[in-house]
């Protein structure tokens, strides 16, 4: 009844209302009825993740659960299968302790005997051995000593060629200077001598010209005086009489003439003086010349023997850098014999290791029968044998022949790689083998056993069902439908 009477008195207010007023009135009821709406909603999802919850927490107590009763009755079975397996083990490893213990007891024996073997095999070996390293000792000694006095031998000739080129060098080169000093002397010498000469030639020359010039220069003073006071008398004279000036002007001009043959004489004298002089300087200059030439040609045949004495030189240098690098070589390669030789003496102790550690390795049947028997037949084998007494033809033939002694070497060591290979090959099938069984012992195990890895797999052992849970919508959300996700299928996903 009282909500008639609400219905009554909205209505009698929306007809009481304006037009806006009833919009107005319209929209905040709507907004109330969205805020409803919305408020259901929220209760709806907090109600469904609620019951999610628990679902998430009954499914995984009701999993743990299972798993537990799982596991119970698993180890159950396992420990009687268990138990009957360590019975059926423990009588089998009894079985094998008893035959191995007989095993035991038959190669210790074998082991006395055999180490007995061993130790007179190792014995006569030794004795071998001892004498090997005597015949090789007894061969190096020998190489070295024959080395030593080849050394020794070519030592001494280098020594005694180095001083016999060294004492010869010497003394030519004092002989070269010894020549060179003298030459140097004598030109020097007759260069003294040549200027000596011209000087002491030159300074009589000179003198001689300066003393002709002096004794004319006297006489023309003499004359030109006496012709002066002549002069003197005659002009006085003249005075006098002419006649007597005539008879003088006559007299002084004979002697004038006179005068001049005497002064025309002179001059020709002091051209002769004049070329003798330029003859004497033209000799001086042909002697010049010559001592030049001589001097020329002599420093010539000084550079000619400073020439061949550096190219002698020279080829001594090389003589001995070549010398040198014969003994740097033979010092190498005796060296590098000595060691190659060493590396040798190293290689065969270690191969005497070696055999007397394989010795110790070998089986019985080994020892006894050391060489596998040959797989050719008897004609075979006869025919191998004319073949192998032919003379070889080629050199590699004839290089092999030298290593026949290693034959018996040789037929071992391909028995022990052929069963070395053998057995790497046995290796590798135990080896698959032993990765298969263990694939098949690792699913065995996860078969057997429960565990959270395990489960998140295909197990055959366990497979588990979950009830799925609908939920029905309520009357309050029929307006609106949402999409649920059952808990149990969230777990199958997850785990």
């Amino acid at each position: 009844m009282p909500k008639k009477g609400a219905k009554k008195g909205g209505g009698g207010k929306q007809a009481g209302m304006t037009e806006e007023e009833r919009l107005l009135y319209m929209q905040q009821r709507a907004q109330a009825e969205d805020e409803m709406a919305k408020r259901k909603e929220d209760m709806l999802t907090q109600f469904l993740k609620d019951k999610l919850q628990k679902e998430e927490r009954n499914s995984a107590v009701n999993l743990h659960k299972l798993t537990q009763q799982w596991r119970a009755v698993l180890r159950q079975t396992r420990a009687a299968e268990l138990r009957s397996d360590i019975a059926v083990l423990s009588q089998t490893f009894e079985r094998v302790l008893d035959r191995k213990d007989s095993v035991i007891k038959c190669l210790v024996c074998d082991l006395s005997e055999a180490e007995q073997q061993s130790a007179q095999a190792l014995r006569s070996h030794l004795q071998c051995v001892d004498c090997l390293l005597a015949l090789q000792k007894g061969r190096l000694a020998s190489l070295e000593q024959q080395w030593n006095s080849s050394l020794e031998g070519l030592s001494y000739e280098f020594n005694s060629e180095r001083e016999q080129i060294l004492s010869q060098h010497q003394q030519e080169c004092a002989y070269l200077e010894d020549v060179t000093f003298a030459m140097e002397q004598f030109y020097m010498e007759v260069d003294v001598e040549a200027r000596q000469d011209y000087q002491s030639t030159r300074d009589d020359i000179k003198n001689r010209n300066i003393e002709e010039k002096h004794a004319l220069r006297i006489q023309l003073e003499g004359t030109v005086e006496g012709l002066w006071r002549q002069f003197q008398q005659a002009l006085r004279s003249y005075n006098e009489a002419t006649e007597d000036r005539h008879v003088a002007f006559e007299s002084l001009r004979t002697r004038d003439q006179r005068s001049a043959q005497e002064i025309d004489t002179q001059m020709r004298r002091l051209q002769k003086m004049q070329d003798s002089i330029s003859a004497l300087r033209s000799r001086l200059n042909s002697s010049q010349r010559e001592s030049e030439g001589a001097a020329r040609g002599l420093r010539v045949a000084r550079e000619e023997v400073t020439l061949q004495a550096r190219q002698l030189k020279t080829q001594l240098s090389c003589a001995r850098a070549a010398e040198r690098n014969q003994l740097t070589n033979l010092t190498v390669r005796s060296n590098a014999a000595a060691k190659k030789l060493q590396g040798i003496i190293t290689k065969g102790e270690r191969l005497l290791r070696l055999a007397e550690m394989c010795r110790k390795l070998e089986t019985e049947h080994e020892k006894v029968l050391p060489f596998y028997t040959s797989s050719l037949t008897a004609e075979e084998e006869s025919q191998e044998r004319a073949n192998a007494m032919e003379p070889p033809s080629e050199e590699l033939a004839q290089a092999m022949l030298d290593y026949s002694v290693l034959e018996r070497f040789w037929q071992r060591y391909n028995k022990v790689l052929l069963e070395r290979l053998c057995l790497e090959q046995e290796r590798g099938a135990l080896t698959r083998e032993n990765q298969q069984l263990r694939v098949l012992l690792r699913q065995y195990l996860d078969g057997i056993s429960v565990s959270d890895e395990i489960l998140r797999h295909r197990n055959p052992l366990l497979m588990v069902s979950r009830p799925t849970l609908a939920v029905q919508p309520t009357a309050d959300a029929q307006r609106k439908r949402h999409t649920v996700i059952e808990a149990a299928h969230i777990v199958q996903r997850t785990l």
